[in-house]
């Protein structure tokens, strides 16, 4: 995907994507398109997110569509995708 660089995803997030891929290439294909939508339309995804307050800030987290109960969990201020993982 153009324009994201590899800090754009936390090192958790690295690894969960790598486990996905190796194991349901389905599913990682799918989170790629809300990482792509994160990176390219942060404020329509913004948008589409819900917020959760952390010990750290504001956390946003965006549905896989088609793959609940899988979540992509992200920051808007660069944007950066911070984890993937099922949440209710």
């Amino acid at each position: 995907m153009s324009g994201e660089t590899v800090e754009s995803y936390s090192e958790v997030a690295d690894e969960q994507l790598d486990e996905i891929q190796a194991r349901d290439p389905d599913l990682y294909n799918d989170i790629l398109t809300i990482c792509e939508l994160i990176f390219t339309q942060p404020a329509r995804a913004q948008s589409m997110s819900t917020a959760i307050s952390t010990h750290d800030g504001i956390v946003l987290r965006l549905a896989v569509p088609g793959q609940a109960p899988y979540k992509v969990f992200w920051t808007s201020t660069e944007p950066r995708i911070e984890a993937v993982f099922p949440h209710p």
